[in-house]
């Protein structure tokens, strides 16, 4: 963090431009956390992906199955092997407001740029009980934040008008808004340009981009599922998109389609069908990027050998892995 509380808002619009990955937690086989995995994540995304930025110890990460102590060392390897490479924004969300102040502190110390709250997801509270839980929590921490709305958090999503009033804290300086692009467009008439506004649907983001002001993809598993060491179209798209190249971007970002219906059927589907987090659907698609996986943690279950064998059938239909689509797909 290179800036004061009051300078989180221009740090935030400043730094938060491109490609941000989210990241999971790899976990050992007696699911204690994979440290050495993690650097090797890192250092694949930063080097062979080039990512601008990384989102850890979130709904990807695995935040509720691991203890404080977890998140913290997580949150310093991450910071560790970024520096100097790429952004992190850290979740330090927690149900207790106390939990959150100490992670909070505790990332910035470790060299986290920001960090970022789910909505409080228990108890059940009205939208003058959240605006004071975010008050209460930036008010005694100088690192910048986002919110993150998501409906991972089985709580009401944040009103455009709320997601306003929060934005108003002083540092206040992002939004992730995993919803409708009504919704999102609802929420930048109101805010403008004050906080940082990203939606995490990657297939939407060159929309966004052109007709919403959108910046930066913040963030989701896209960045390191679609794309491999030798091809990188998110990245090559956005790019072009950013610099106003909307013709030349488009036919890379359509490239996508096939594989982004891979990712529906494995990722999305799974959530909206069943409200099942699709963490081991993730983790083993990243091993076929040659990423570290490994099992997830309770309540979650662990992907079967007949969904990995067909799961990796579908994804090499893709041509994301080699970068390369195969014949049988043309």
């Amino acid at each position: 963090m290179n800036y004061t509380k009051s300078e989180a808002k221009a740090a935030s619009r400043a730094a938060f431009r491109g490609v941000v990955a989210a990241i999971t937690t790899p976990f050992k086989e007696d699911l204690s956390v994979d440290e050495a995995g993690i650097r090797h994540n890192m250092r694949h995304l930063t080097q062979n992906l080039k990512v601008n930025g990384v989102f850890c110890t979130g709904v990807m990460g695995e935040f509720w199955s691991l203890t404080k102590e977890e998140r913290k060392r997580i949150v310093e390897i991450v910071c560790e092997e970024a520096k100097g490479r790429c952004t992190v924004i850290a979740h330090t969300g927690h149900h207790s407001a106390h939990e959150t102040i100490e992670l909070t502190k505790h990332a910035e110390a470790a060299g986290a740029d920001f960090s970022i709250l789910m909505t409080p997801y228990y108890p059940t509270a009205s939208e003058a009980m959240v605006f004071e839980w975010f008050k209460y929590v930036a008010d005694r921490v100088d690192i910048g934040i986002w919110m993150f709305d998501t409906p991972f958090s089985n709580t009401p999503q944040l009103s455009p008008d709320l997601t306003a009033r929060i934005a108003g804290l002083t540092n206040i300086c992002g939004a992730k808004i995993a919803r409708p692009v009504e919704h999102y467009a609802a929420v930048r008439k109101l805010v403008g340009d004050e906080i940082v506004l990203s939606s995490p649907i990657e297939g939407e983001f060159l929309h966004m981009i052109r007709d919403h002001g959108q910046r930066v993809h913040q963030s989701s598993a896209s960045p390191y599922l679609l794309q491999s060491s030798n091809r990188q179209p998110i990245r090559e798209y956005t790019e072009l998109a950013l610099a106003g190249k909307f013709a030349e971007a488009q036919p890379i970002s359509d490239s996508l389609k096939a594989a982004r219906a891979v990712g529906r059927k494995w990722t999305v589907e799974p959530f909206h069908n069943h409200k099942l987090l699709p963490i081991a659907a993730i983790k083993a698609w990243s091993e076929l990027q040659g990423m570290i996986g490994g099992p997830v943690r309770p309540p979650l279950p662990q992907i079967t050998s007949a969904e990995r064998t067909q799961l990796r059938a579908d994804v090499e239909t893709t041509g994301v892995v080699n970068g390369t689509r195969r014949a049988a797909a043309e």
